[in-house]
């Protein structure tokens, strides 16, 4: 592999590790974390469309459809993840602290409140189930 073709693929992770460093100087110098935040999904937008753009470009000029095909799959398969374990992050930020408190006040609810805690935890197994169909399929 060429040095070219090594910095041209650590081009978007360069480019989102600096949006992150300028989203900190930003927050640390005053601005709104709200504005950060939408400087940083203004970032990965622009990063994301590049790099889907990008391959269907390479696919068109070479034909080669089979390499943009198993590029999708993968992709489908990291989306299918990511999206999912990010759902279960939520579900799971939001019924622990809610399952403690009410084990605080009665050790009986216990067994209750577990359950919606592991029912946020199936959602990222669930997602990861299906990237793993998506990759044998």
């Amino acid at each position: 592999m060429s040095i070219f073709n090594f910095l041209f693929m650590a081009l978007p992770v360069i480019f989102l590790v600096g949006s992150v460093l300028l989203a900190v100087k930003a927050v640390s110098r005053g601005k709104s974390k709200k504005t950060a935040l939408l400087m940083q999904l203004a970032a990965f937008a622009f990063v994301f469309a590049v790099c889907m753009i990008c391959p269907f470009a390479v696919s068109a000029a070479e034909e080669a459809t089979s390499v943009a095909k198993d590029g999708m799959v993968y992709i489908g398969a990291a989306a299918a993840t990511g999206l999912s374990c990010i759902g279960g992050g939520i579900a799971v930020g939001n019924a622990a602290p809610a399952a403690i408190g009410a084990t605080s006040e009665d050790p009986k609810a216990f067994g209750k409140a577990i359950i919606f805690v592991a029912l946020g935890e199936g959602i990222a197994l669930y997602g990861m189930l299906i990237s793993i169909m998506i990759l044998n399929g």
